[in-house]
């Protein structure tokens, strides 16, 4: 698929703000489109062949609102249709995405392109660098996750595990235009339950050195996986290592 090429100014300095000023496009001659419709728009819209990269017919310039535009964006987005997502991105001309250039659900459209077609760099900015209600957020933060994924896959050359994507979301924070308040957005606590930590104490007791066919077996009882178990294990030990360290000094000072 083609770049989005009309963007506001560029993508990775879209202007902060989430304005939705229902203001009318007009023509140079000033003459009001049709009311707000959303059936008659998704007619319109359900009538673009598919491919086909003009959309000029579905809204003429001057003949749309902004409320009209949102729904056609989500509407896109919703069903996943990213293709023609960015066609229609490209229909609008640069001068009507300029006066819609603070509007939430074009920023978006904007990252959800960008997300689509790997270029993570831009969607960065993009996320980083304007504004979003809080009821919006959370797909904006799994796409900022995901992309940091795929950029450590891509690097690494295999699929990331449970701990290595915890490590990519320690590296790489939401930035604040994205993030809720959570503190516990990058807590690796969160992947591992009670019950499993019960199951790892148990064995722990037994032997801190489980042997690999017995990591595979904890991770299938506990429900993670065998570098969970390994990891676990391991900071388990340098936590008592750390602790017995202590005493001892602490016992040496006494005596």
């Amino acid at each position: 698929a083609g770049h989005a090429q009309h963007v506001p100014r560029s993508a990775g300095h879209v202007q902060r703000g989430s304005g939705h000023a229902h203001h009318m496009v007009r023509n140079p001659g000033h003459v009001r489109g049709p009311r707000d419709n959303k059936d008659h728009v998704l007619q319109k819209l359900m009538s673009v062949p598919h491919g086909c990269d003009d959309f000029s017919q579905v809204f003429p310039e001057g003949s749309f609102t902004e409320a009209q535009f949102e729904f056609v964006l989500r509407e896109l987005e919703s069903r996943g249709d990213l293709g023609a997502l960015e066609r229609y991105l490209n229909s609008i001309p640069p001068h009507i995405l300029h006066q819609f250039e603070s509007n939430e659900f074009l920023v978006s459209a904007l990252a959800a392109v960008k997300f689509s077609n790997g270029e993570y760099r831009e969607l960065y900015g993009i996320l980083e660098d304007s504004h979003f209600a809080k009821v919006s957020r959370a797909p904006l933060q799994q796409m900022w996750h995901d992309a940091h994924y795929k950029e450590a896959e891509r690097l690494r050359g295999r699929p990331l595990g449970a701990v290595d994507k915890y490590r990519v979301r320690k590296k790489y924070p939401l930035p604040k235009s994205i993030w809720d308040g959570s503190q516990n957005n990058h807590c690796f606590k969160a992947f591992i339950t009670e019950k499993a930590r019960s199951i790892l104490r148990e064995w722990y007791i037994q032997n801190p050195y489980p042997a690999p066919n017995v990591k595979r077996d904890l991770a299938e009882a506990a429900g993670l996986t065998p570098t969970q178990v390994s990891n676990w294990f391991k900071n388990r030990r340098q936590r008592d290592r750390a602790a017995s360290a202590k005493n001892k000094k602490e016992m040496m000072s006494i005596a």
